[in-house]
């Protein structure tokens, strides 16, 4: 698929418009279904995509392995910093209400992080995932190759 000028163009019309579609997700999760954990495996098959059609080493340069792991971690500390901020504020872990002015902005800006965290730690993992599965093939090759030179 290297090759294929139709498929790269295609891919490159495609890839941001997935990620578009994935902000919707995540920002009108709050509102409707969908959400942090839809919104993020969206995000991530952009990526995903994108390796398929113009190799995994070149998606590796887009989105490479430290700024993956700091997404993921940031993510992780947002959705647990959301419910630390609601037992600072008196309330329980996850306890959005003590977050805004009233409960219900509360409620509202409570839920826009947590999605938000779940959707940037989901998005990483699955990033991280693919790599991890994909570059296998190549690694698993190599060792192959090099042990018949050995023999």
């Amino acid at each position: 698929m290297h090759d294929d000028p139709v498929v790269r163009i295609v891919a490159k019309v495609l890839i941001p418009s997935i990620m578009l579609f994935a902000f919707y997700v995540q920002f009108h999760g709050d509102f409707g279904p969908g959400g942090g954990f839809q919104a993020g495996v969206i995000f991530a098959s952009a990526f995903i995509l994108h390796a398929i059609i113009f190799g995994l080493n070149r998606t590796r340069h887009v989105w490479a392995f430290r700024p993956n792991l700091a997404v993921l971690c940031v993510g992780v500390l947002l959705y647990g910093g959301t419910g630390i901020l609601g037992m600072l504020g008196g309330g329980n872990f996850l306890n959005y209400n003590v977050l805004g002015d009233t409960p219900q902005a509360g409620q509202h800006l409570g839920i826009l992080l947590v999605e938000l965290g779940v959707g940037m730690s989901v998005a990483a993992s699955m990033v991280m995932l693919f790599f991890a599965f994909a570059g296998r093939a190549t690694h698993n090759r190599f060792l192959s190759s090099k042990e018949r030179n050995d023999e």
